[in-house]
């Protein structure tokens, strides 16, 4: 089935569907909540604000990177469903927990909120570390052979419009409808999660390896020596640790180089999320079902020239008058307004091609009772990657190098990117 739209009006793909989309939704609404209560209205320091956001972004992964292995064992070995239904009632505590550290903070008790609010982030890392391997490898289970690619162009860009969405209403919406929110949001996911067909283990029985470190290792080792797998592995890393930086540097560059305020802030990253979703979708359209990185090489050059192009956009942006942010229609009638905007989308719609037949590999590689396991590999492998590009942020930050000069980073490694794709490419031809 090319068409991939058609898997909406089936149950074997909607009800996951729809509880992919709320569970990315809500993370965002209650992070991008969280981000602007921080850089707007705690701190007044570039540097700070900087910083916490590659904390937050760091806390974040470090389930990936402890849990990612023991998550693709877990669900290899049991009905996905179930695990997804578990997953999906402790979101509900979760938000909670986020929403009290909201509300605090904004009261002014900054440290207790901020604590709670980082263990919310903390628990949204576990929480997508065992539903992250399901939403990919449970799809060739449900799916035809055929249908996987647009299977996963589907839940890749309906993750980008819910980060769309999650960031934009938390850019316009008050802190209290935003608890109130992620609350709502979190109950209806539970109930679509419990309407997600079963999809129990296949193959034989899988003893657990409880022990993070040791479990890593056996699954990375088990995955990597697969020579496409290994290719698909490290281009997708790659492409995440640029996305980390890309994440961490991006609010507090729209407030202090293109001094926007929060809604042009907020509206800017949810025009990146279309971006993605666009490229996820044109990409299936191309390869008409087939997974291929035949257009990962050129996908991410472009990413990168239109990465240069944005920064030097920024470079050259006039700021605002001291003590002002630009509003939305402030910002849109500045001379060069359009061209960042487009910059942007174009970073988004080519990496979003780049990186979306990769995860395609993770899961028609190997046999189904493997898939959960070698999509949670390559988050271990990712989450480090992005811990890099975390800690690359903060190292920079430090000496002195600005957001702006940031984003040449992220261009330098899209050839080696590139290099990645046309290996894997050529590997599978």
């Amino acid at each position: 089935m090319h068409s991939a739209l058609g898997l909406l009006k089936e149950r074997r793909f909607l009800p996951l569907f729809v509880t992919q989309f709320l569970g990315a939704f809500n993370d965002n609404l209650f992070k991008q909540a969280m981000v602007i209560v921080v850089v707007y209205q705690i701190y007044n320091n570039p540097q700070y604000e900087q910083s916490f956001t590659a904390l937050a972004t760091a806390i974040s992964i470090i389930p990936f990177f402890l849990l990612s292995a023991l998550a693709g064992q877990l669900a290899d070995a049991n009905d996905k469903s179930k695990i997804i239904r578990i997953v999906k009632t402790a979101e509900i505590v979760i938000m909670v927990v986020g929403g009290s550290g909201l509300l605090l903070a904004k009261a002014g008790h900054t440290v207790i909120g901020m604590a709670l609010m980082l263990t919310a982030v903390l628990a949204l890392g576990i929480h997508s570390t065992f539903f992250g391997p399901i939403k990919y490898a449970i799809l060739p289970q449900h799916l035809e052979e055929d249908e996987v690619l647009g299977g996963t162009g589907l839940v890749e860009s309906a993750t980008y419009l819910a980060i769309l969405l999650g960031t934009v209403l938390a850019g316009f919406m008050k802190v209290e409808h935003a608890v109130i929110g992620t609350l709502v949001v979190a109950a209806i996911g539970w109930f679509a999660g419990r309407r997600v067909p079963p999809a129990p283990r296949v193959g034989p029985e899988l003893k657990i390896n409880y022990n993070p470190f040791t479990a890593s290792w056996r699954l990375i080792s088990g995955t990597m020596h697969i020579p496409r797998l290994f290719l698909a592995i490290c281009a997708i890393s790659f492409f995440w640790t640029m996305g980390a930086v890309l994440i961490i540097i991006f609010t507090p560059l729209a407030k202090n180089v293109l001094t926007a305020d929060k809604h042009v802030a907020t509206l800017l990253t949810a025009l990146f999320s279309i971006g993605i979703a666009i490229g996820s979708v044109a990409i299936n359209s191309l390869l008409k079902g087939h997974t291929s990185a035949k257009y990962g090489p050129a996908s991410v050059l472009i990413m990168g020239a239109f990465v240069v192009l944005f920064s030097i956009l920024c470079k050259t942006w006039p700021p605002a008058a001291v003590g002002h942010y630009y509003g939305w229609l402030e910002f849109i009638a500045m001379p060069r307004a359009l061209l960042v905007i487009g910059a942007l989308m174009g970073i988004a719609i080519f990496g979003g091609m780049f990186v979306v037949p990769l995860y395609a590999f993770l899961t028609t590689t190997v046999t189904k009772d493997e898939t959960s396991r070698t999509v949670a590999a390559n988050n271990v492998v990712n989450s480090g990657s992005m811990a890099i590009g975390a800690a690359m942020v903060t190292a920079l930050s430090h000496a002195g190098v600005t957001p702006t000069n940031m984003l040449f980073v992220v261009a330098a490694m899209c050839p080696i990117s590139a290099w990645l794709a046309q290996k894997l490419h050529k590997a599978c031809d």
